[in-house]
């Protein structure tokens, strides 16, 4: 019997909330369809979604007050909670706000990097570093995932 291992995503609160922007724009569609074929796969169990301690954080935060109850509720029903070494993740976090990622981001890559998980973002400081190496896991934006992945 062959090992298999599920694929893991980590998806940053920013691409989670794609589906709540203002759909009148071509790309903000594509990305929200994105967003949702990636949560399909999930849905069927071919993919698993990957949250940490930074999730709770930020959607705690989000002003509407309709938006935060409705990523919780996805997040309990989708995603897996890792236990994080946080002592680790914060010492890789800090390594990452030294090579000039934001904090929430780095601390975003630090727990994909724990986890094991393709990190997908729309933080486009956060893409031109990952395409330049220095992560330790693939980051991309939502469609370049669904791309890799060969989702559809």
């Amino acid at each position: 019997m062959a090992n298999f291992e599920m694929k893991r995503v980590y998806l940053d609160v920013c691409a989670l909330c794609r589906p709540f922007d203002d759909q009148s724009q071509i790309r903000i569609r594509m990305e929200t369809d994105a967003v949702q074929l990636i949560l399909a796969h999930i849905r069927e169990g071919e993919i698993q979604l990957i949250i940490s301690p930074v999730h709770r954080v930020e959607i705690s935060a989000i002003a509407n007050t309709e938006e935060p109850i409705q990523l919780e509720t996805l997040l309990e029903h989708l995603a897996t909670s890792v236990d994080f070494d946080l002592t680790q993740g914060r010492a890789r976090a800090e390594e990452l706000v030294n090579q000039g990622l934001g904090p929430a981001d780095a601390a975003h890559i630090a727990f994909a990097e724990q986890a094991g998980a393709d990190s997908v973002t729309c933080d486009d400081r956060l893409l031109r570093r990952g395409q330049r190496g220095g992560l330790r896991v693939w980051s991309g934006t939502r469609m370049q995932y669904c791309e890799k992945e060969g989702l559809t």
